[in-house]
């Protein structure tokens, strides 16, 4: 279905490539990946051999080229493997711990760590999160200070997409003394240095994608592995974390629209009293109610998408859209595993599965609560 302003008929064919990439080469096998707890490493290589890693950074570094509506696309595609891990996993490769490199790296820093990203050669994860502050960005503990022609880490993180596996972290230390949002900056650091040491997490969800817990006991890093200005590391995640929420909005309505679609396939043919589930009124009326819900979402998301796209955007709207999808999502998957009943608890349908990773929505790239936080201060609720 287009949605004019937002699509064309490019990108109508791009989600067409996307969703026969994922029926045919992921949903077969994304229950063996959930099992093991990782993705294998070649999908990323086919995926940039596809375009789709890069689709929407400039053919200068290594991208096709695209607009943002087609990270959208890709995101909801994605999605509709029935499974969150992959696609989050992606989602840190492509949107979250690659862009500020981007943004604010040099020359040798693309040609380093973006390009080689975009080819699927190496795996990125972002660290901000730390054992004692998730949401707290201004709180982070972990530091980097000089030494000689380079710098010193030294900290913690935790809950860190990608982390088991991945080759290079963008990290937000502590440079300076000054408490709070001063005096953070941003580096790019390789795993396989001296010092770093990883603890693969479990997790209840979100199994195809593998987590760590990081420690930096003294890790040498060079002059060069600075991202953007010293001391502006705040204000750069923060540019970050806007795309991280909204692209976390596209692909939760990719699992809704997918959990819908299963939910009202089966609600058609099961037979129950003579009739189909749907001739009963409070389930066609339910499904009327995810239907209504999921547009909802989409609409601000997309509208959001548009004005993100331009540069005229508030962190406000980008926490509305995050909100509202969020918690959408999973109010749709609950209602569709209770159309499907038992069938919706088991293993051989993909909705318990959806029902355990969309549960993440609502905590990862900022929680319900500091999505509110956002809004409320924006809105002139709060002062402080």
């Amino acid at each position: 279905m287009p949605y004019p302003p937002y699509f064309t008929a490019e990108h109508d064919l791009f989600r067409q490539t996307v969703r026969r990439f994922v029926e045919q080469e992921i949903t077969p096998v994304v229950a063996q990946w959930e099992e093991v707890g990782e993705f294998p490493r070649d999908i990323l290589r086919r995926m940039a051999e596809l375009g789709f890693l890069g689709v929407h950074y400039p053919p200068e570094v290594g991208g096709q080229g695209g607009d943002y509506f087609m990270a959208v696309v890709l995101a909801e595609e994605l999605a509709r493997s029935g499974a969150g891990g992959f696609p989050m996993a992606l989602a840190v490769q492509t949107d979250m711990a690659t862009p500020p490199i981007w943004r604010f790296g040099t020359a040798e820093q693309i040609a380093r760590y973006l390009i080689p990203a975009l080819k699927g050669e190496k795996l990125a994860c972002l660290g901000i999160t730390e054992p004692d502050h998730g949401s707290d960005v201004a709180g982070i503990e972990t530091r980097a200070r000089r030494e000689g022609q380079g710098w010193l880490i030294q900290g913690s993180k935790t809950f860190i997409t990608n982390g088991p596996r991945a080759d290079f972290m963008t990290l937000v230390a502590r440079t300076g003394d000054t408490p709070g949002y001063h005096g953070l900056s941003l580096f790019l650091v390789d795993l396989d240095l001296p010092g770093v040491v990883r603890t693969r997490l479990d997790k209840v969800g979100m199994r195809s994608s593998d987590t760590a817990l990081f420690h930096f006991d003294q890790v040498r890093v060079p002059q060069q592995a600075l991202l953007g200005e010293e001391g502006q590391g705040f204000y750069h995640i923060m540019w970050e974390l806007q795309g991280e929420r909204l692209i976390s909005a596209a692909g939760a309505l990719g699992s809704a629209q997918y959990a819908y679609d299963i939910a009202c396939d089966y609600a058609k043919a099961r037979k129950l009293f003579d009739r189909s589930l749907t001739g009963f009124q409070v389930i066609a009326h339910l499904l009327a109610e995810m239907a209504t819900e999921i547009e909802a979402a989409r609409q601000l998301t997309y509208e959001t998408a548009w004005n993100f796209a331009r540069g005229t955007i508030s962190a406000k709207d980008i926490a509305l859209a995050k909100l509202v999808s969020a918690r959408m999502v999973n109010w749709v998957v609950d209602r569709a595993v209770q159309i499907l009943g038992g069938h919706g608890y088991v293993a051989d349908w993909p909705l318990e599965r959806m029902w355990r990773d969309v549960r993440l929505n609502r905590i990862g790239a900022g929680t319900d609560e500091i999505m509110k936080e956002i809004i409320s201060q924006e809105m002139g609720l709060r002062n402080s």
